[in-house]
């Protein structure tokens, strides 16, 4: 079963413009990490909003494992869609900790079960060592893995990432790559990376789709 369809999508941020999205079609399996690439405003970032439910379309369906998301009948809220998003610009909480940020997606979780998925997600993203330091007390990699690790802590059936590695220097870019692709491996995550480098795409992804 695709963990991830996507029917005729359609999306225009108003009806005097042209759709940004136009009938776009689209599937993925489990685990698979696909590469979106594209000019800009060919609306890459719009795609995992849309997914995520962020934005609504003006019309087409999309499915995540097996329930239908949105369609003309149906729209389900981002929190109900399985869907984790990594933000551009990580969107952490500065005034909670490494612990508290990953701690907050899981707030139904019974106590006990919390505390062991918090630990599994400090040794997933090695920072076990780092789980009462703030964000600013953290690297620009540090960061993106607190963000990582908050956004799988709920185990989504898909995780989204909206140019993961835009807000790195150049030389931590290959560093960090190898790192994400080895977390979402070893977490057998599906993953949608957006990205404008086709290098991000030739070093984590198996495939990738160009829009625009």
């Amino acid at each position: 079963m695709s963990i991830l369809e996507i029917e005729k999508l359609a999306f225009s941020y108003s009806k005097k413009e042209d759709p940004v999205i136009k009938d776009f079609s689209f599937s993925m399996e489990q685990g698979e990490i696909v590469g979106i690439l594209g000019r800009s405003g060919s609306g890459k970032s719009t795609l995992l909003r849309l997914i995520a439910g962020l934005e609504m379309p003006l019309k087409g369906s999309i499915k995540v494992a097996g329930t239908t998301v949105v369609n003309d009948g149906v729209y389900l809220h981002p929190e109900e869609r399985g869907v984790g998003m990594v933000f551009q610009d990580y969107a952490l909480f500065p005034h909670m900790t490494v612990k508290n940020n990953i701690l907050f997606g899981l707030s139904r979780m019974p106590r006990n079960e919390r505390k062991q998925r918090l630990d599994e997600m400090l040794d997933l993203v090695q920072l076990k060592n780092f789980s009462n330091r703030y964000p600013h007390e953290l690297s620009g990699g540090q960061q993106q893995r607190v963000a990582l690790a908050r956004a799988l802590a709920p185990q989504p059936s898909i995780l989204l990432m909206d140019e993961p590695f835009s807000n790195l220097d150049a030389d931590l870019r290959e560093a960090i790559r190898e790192e994400l692709g080895v977390i979402l491996n070893n977490a057998n995550m599906t993953c949608i990376i957006v990205t404008h480098d086709r290098n991000d795409v030739a070093a984590i992804c198996n495939r990738s789709v160009v829009l625009g």
